[in-house]
């Protein structure tokens, strides 16, 4: 009789980490669902404030350097939500703002003696 005792503990065990899975999996889900709801209102807003070609200068530079494109999109996200982003955002302003972005770079100066 001790088989069935711990038959019935066995199958609570597996019921309990059943349920445990399933809760992560629900949590996982509202997780994404959050993160792409997030990430829908970023590009809506890019969109509305941003031209074609300022956006293409954005994926240019997201492709290129994925860190440095992430880095600028927040900075235009806070610029465009604190309301100092009045019109679009055309491809020379986007040049712009890249240049006074961009981390400085180190320069050396090599002379041959």
């Amino acid at each position: 009789m001790s088989g069935s005792s711990g038959d019935d503990e066995l199958e609570r065990l597996r019921e309990e980490r059943m349920e445990q899975l399933q809760n992560q999996q629900a949590q996982d889900e509202m997780a994404e669902a959050q993160r792409e709801a997030v990430e829908n209102q970023k590009r809506a807003l890019l969109q509305q404030y941003l031209t074609d070609g300022a956006r293409k200068r954005l994926n240019t530079v997201k492709m290129g350097r994925p860190d440095h494109g992430e880095q600028v999109e927040q900075q235009l996200l806070a610029l465009i939500q604190s309301g100092r982003v009045q019109s679009k955002i055309d491809e020379d302003t986007m040049v712009e703002l890249l240049r006074e972005l961009q981390p400085d770079r180190k320069k050396f100066d090599i002379r041959r003696r």
